[in-house]
């Protein structure tokens, strides 16, 4: 546990069994999500608590960046903050989305999360099989010609990764950014408990634990980490990823935490 007065995080001895899990996202609106599940399966306790908070920029802002949204054919999409911000901006400046655009997305999931904005159909919404970037690049590719880009994401926060391949491929794009990505306070969330393990988002949510606390040592807690930006920027901050997702026999999470869970218990 953390101390009142202490400037970094302690994490407690390795870990033999888990029992506290923190998931660093806003805890679900529904109790039929598998996360609650999965708690009663294991006998675990979930804690959630989003380590980022989204700043949306708005419309008039917006326009000083001279995009014209309506001009571009796809939309490229790699988080659920990406698609409300991008559907916001829409609205707020009164632009009818074609619906012959075209949505490419990271992964399934966030391809699924299209269905609150617009009627879904297939040969408009392509995602990748695994999750990853280059999955990703191989579905665009199949479509790629006579298409402009827009990739939305955070004025803070985007995929190089993303923006070279759509530049190396001649492709036509725009990255307009629509949100900010902040640093939530969390000294709080962690004082209260020491967690077995930390379940990781986004880039920005690992960000978040270095801004809080700069000389966080992991000490035996295990990390997970969903996507291989993620798993990257928790790599760079010197810590180790115990729990990996998507993976193919686990595309999301929750599979990834319960593989490891009964990893775990079969262990006892």
């Amino acid at each position: 546990m953390i101390k009142n007065g202490e400037k970094h995080a302690v994490a407690k001895e390795p870990v033999k069994t888990v029992k506290k899990i923190l998931i660093t996202q806003p805890k679900p609106e529904t109790d039929k999500s598998p996360y609650f599940e999965l708690a009663k399966r294991y006998s675990v306790e979930l804690a959630f608590h989003p380590f980022i908070i989204l700043d949306p920029i708005p419309a008039k802002d917006f326009r000083k960046q001279k995009i014209d949204i309506a001009g571009y054919s796809a939309v490229i999409f790699t988080s659920r903050h990406a698609i409300d911000h991008f559907f916001r901006m829409c609205e707020e400046m009164k632009i009818n989305v074609s619906q012959d655009t075209k949505y490419f997305c990271i992964t399934e999931a966030v391809a699924l999360y299209l269905q609150k904005f617009i009627l879904y159909r297939k040969r408009k919404v392509f995602y990748g099989a695994d999750g990853t970037n280059k999955s990703m690049f191989d579905v665009i590719n199949k479509h790629k010609e006579n298409e402009k880009f827009l990739y939305p994401c955070s004025e803070n926060q985007q995929d190089n990764e993303i923006v070279n391949w759509l530049k190396n491929n001649n492709c036509g794009f725009a990255t307009p950014f629509m949100y900010r990505t902040i640093s939530n306070n969390i000294k709080e969330i962690m004082a209260k408990s020491e967690y077995d393990i930390i379940c990781f988002f986004t880039p920005s949510g690992v960000r978040s634990l270095m801004d809080n606390f700069p000389k966080y040592k992991q000490n035996g807690t295990k990390i997970g980490a969903f996507g291989n930006n993620t798993s990257k920027a928790v790599q760079d901050a010197g810590l180790t990823i115990d729990i990996k997702a998507p993976q193919p026999l686990a595309p999301s999470m929750v599979s990834a935490l319960e593989k490891y869970l009964s990893t775990i218990l079969k262990r006892k």
